[in-house]
């Protein structure tokens, strides 16, 4: 039995709200990604981009010290410069399930979702715009962090200088 494709005017997806700066939203999935690796995170809790400076919040066990913020923005900055494709595809929520999670999904999501990815580095759900290589988020710089304690989230602020 064949698989029916869908082609991409078929494909309807929910509005997004909003218009990120590609670079520094791509930028974001590449920092995600090197979150989980690097600290064994889940991907941000919650995230602010804009051009000017971004910010991205995540649940951590410790403070990262001076080291571990060099070392996290200089793995983002190596992924940067291996000058990546970022693609699309669109599957069913049923195929993401196995995926992805799907907890932040609206209720009302659409059946179809879109899935980003960063070369071979990052794949997840997203609606939202992206730069078409990673040669054109430029560098990746955190201009300041800060922790709380109470609530054990670590805060980044972030800038890229796009080509």
């Amino acid at each position: 039995m064949e698989t029916e494709r869908k082609t991409t005017e078929d494909i309807v997806l929910n509005a997004h709200n909003k218009e990120e700066h590609r670079p520094s939203h791509t930028c974001e999935h590449i920092v995600n990604q090197t979150m989980i690796r690097l600290f064994g995170c889940g991907r941000s809790v919650s995230a602010h981009i804009e051009r000017k400076k971004s910010k991205l919040d995540y649940a951590l066990e410790h403070r990262p010290t001076e080291e571990e913020v060099r070392r996290l923005e200089d793995a983002v900055n190596e992924v940067i410069d291996r000058h990546l494709p970022v693609t699309t595809e669109f599957i069913t929520q049923d195929e993401a399930r196995d995926r992805f999670d799907l907890q932040r999904l609206p209720e009302d999501a659409s059946q179809t979702v879109r899935i980003v990815h960063v070369g071979d580095y990052d794949e997840c759900l997203c609606i939202g715009a992206h730069v078409g290589n990673t040669a054109e988020i430029g560098t990746f710089r955190i201009v300041s962090h800060d922790w709380n304690e109470e609530r054990r989230i670590w805060r980044m602020r972030f800038k890229v200088s796009g080509q």
